[in-house]
């Protein structure tokens, strides 16, 4: 186990690290004392049914969703709702790689799938928190995968459901490009088949890995509008060398290669022997599903053909031209059209 100075509460706080036990995981072997990192916010009332769990992003923390999502006369209120932000495994700050002591640590960490994560935030909320009712499940990207799994795994704890820019089956397409940015980190002489002393001895991978997110992350109609602008930066490479690479530079490596090798896999049909409009016929949360308009990595075309196959669900695409990483609250309209329709869906019956 290393200490790393960019995960921890200085950063990323406030969070409570909980020990749920001994995780036993799909792909085979076990976690033991595994560590989710949980912020929450508001707090759970009596009758235990304004709960609202939100599972992180690839590379995300509890933090951004905090900043960008969460507050008073949002849609995401906690005066209303006990919201509970759930670190994914791998991410830095539950039990990742990087934090792992002994065999099971950095390279040997072991194979981590979606299910593991719902599985063991299942774990969190019902022994943990004795929650039994979830009023909204939401996330983006990697979020949005853990949201289906939990609607599918658990149908009738999930009474709302919200996915944001991802999917219930990871795509061949998405599947190629994420193999870019694994051997865009695996590929640096410094990653020493995961055996480097400190992260930035990958800082060159770390920075090959950025540049690619730059290119899909963000749309072509954003390089078009010069968004990056709006965003403070003279020049586009000003823009990628101090936010895109300032981003993903100081992470480590060896956690980033175990969110992506999950995202990659990400696959409800799994639990009905492949068939996806089975999977995703056993949903009963009302469901909005919302892709970002200009989203590359998962663009509304692939999103609405999952839609259709979900019972009482809508499709709310989210119009922005920043593409998938307007995730990071960028464009403030929007986040203006997510919080109306997450205002809409809470307000719904079920």
């Amino acid at each position: 186990m290393t200490d790393h100075p960019y995960y921890g509460q200085a950063l990323h706080g406030p969070y409570e690290l909980i020990d749920i036990g001994t995780l036993e995981l799909e792909e085979g072997g076990a976690i033991p004392h595994c560590r989710l990192a949980v912020a929450t916010h508001g707090q759970l009332n009596a009758a235990r049914d304004n709960a609202i769990l939100i599972p992180t992003w690839y590379s995300g923390t509890s933090k951004i969703m905090e900043q960008v999502y969460i507050g008073s006369a949002r849609a995401l209120d906690p005066e209303k709702y006990f919201i509970v932000i759930v670190n994914q495994i791998g991410n830095g700050l539950s039990t990742s790689p990087h934090n792992t002591p002994g065999p099971l640590g950095r390279a040997s960490f072991p194979r981590v799938r979606i299910g593991d994560d719902v599985r063991a935030q299942h774990r969190l909320l019902t022994e943990h928190f004795g929650i039994d009712s979830l009023a909204l499940v939401l996330g983006g990207s990697m979020g949005a995968q853990q949201t289906y799994e939990w609607a599918v795994r658990y149908p009738q704890m999930v009474k709302r459901a919200a996915p944001i820019a991802g999917t219930a089956k990871n795509t061949e397409h998405d599947f190629v490009f994420a193999e870019t940015l694994i051997e865009a980190i695996t590929s640096d002489p410094g990653f020493q088949n995961g055996d480097y002393a400190q992260s930035s001895d990958v800082a060159a991978g770390l920075q090959r890995h950025a540049r690619l997110w730059t290119v899909m992350g963000w749309s072509t109609d954003f390089f078009r509008a010069g968004r990056h602008h709006a965003l403070g930066f003279e020049s586009m490479q000003s823009f990628v060398e101090q936010f895109m690479c300032g981003y993903f530079g100081p992470m480590d490596p060896n956690d980033l290669l175990c969110m992506a090798w999950k995202w990659q896999r990400g696959d409800v049909s799994r639990h009905t022997g492949g068939d996806l409009a089975a999977a995703l016929g056993r949903i009963q949360a009302k469901t909005y599903v919302m892709p970002i308009s200009h989203d590359m990595f998962f663009p509304p075309a692939d999103c609405l053909l999952e839609q259709q196959l979900i019972p009482d669900s809508e499709f709310r695409p989210l119009d922005c031209i920043d593409g998938h990483l307007g995730l990071f609250g960028t464009d403030p309209a929007c986040i203006d059209q997510l919080d109306a329709n997450l205002r809409e869906l809470l307000a719904t019956a079920v």
